[in-house]
């Protein structure tokens, strides 16, 4: 079960990067989510580079344990096996995914406040291509103590649950909205 659950969504995930639409990943897509996300922190330089930083390590990882047979692209089978057998380990989750989720929260707290409010949250999501429906839908799971904002913890907390947990009702997994809806 648990590895249904997050092959859904990996597979949720390599749909989104996908922006050829191909069926592949390769560095130009990576390059472009990274530009899609660097895009959202405008007036921060620094916190755009670093999520841009982290997409490219991201890339090395998929390429390096992942491209099984070595055309520099990245298949949806090949994509899975390395996510549940490489980039989310301990050894590189923390810089390859986490890195990216803590510079976009830093990025998009402008007010300093370590929070995202639902306006802040769906339209994040909006411009990376998620429908409202869905991050509307996801705000409310992910704000745990229902304050009517996404603390840095509670953020963490849904990053972590989305690419490690195997428990389909974790609230994390509507991240990018219900991990049974192709993005």
């Amino acid at each position: 079960m648990a590895d249904s659950v997050q092959h859904n969504k990996f597979r949720a995930i390599f749909d989104w990067f996908d922006q050829g639409q191909d069926g592949w990943l390769t560095q130009g897509d990576l390059q472009a989510m990274a530009g899609r996300f660097a895009g959202l922190a405008k007036d921060d330089p620094e916190n755009a580079t670093a999520m841009r930083d982290a997409f490219d390590l991201w890339w090395q990882l998929l390429l390096e344990h992942g491209d099984s047979d070595g055309d520099g692209r990245i298949s949806r089978e090949e994509f899975i096996a390395v996510m549940g057998e490489n980039v989310t380990t301990p050894e590189h989750f923390e810089t390859a995914i986490l890195a990216i989720a803590d510079a976009l929260m830093r990025a998009l707290d402008t007010d300093g406040d370590g929070a995202l409010d639902r306006t802040e949250y769906v339209r994040v999501y909006d411009e990376l291509g998620v429908p409202p429906v869905h991050s509307g839908s996801a705000f409310e799971r992910l704000d745990r103590d229902g304050n009517g904002l996404i603390s840095h913890e509670e953020w963490r907390i849904a990053i972590c649950e989305f690419y490690l947990s195997g428990d389909p009702d974790a609230p994390g997994n509507w991240l990018i909205g219900p991990i049974d809806t192709v993005l």
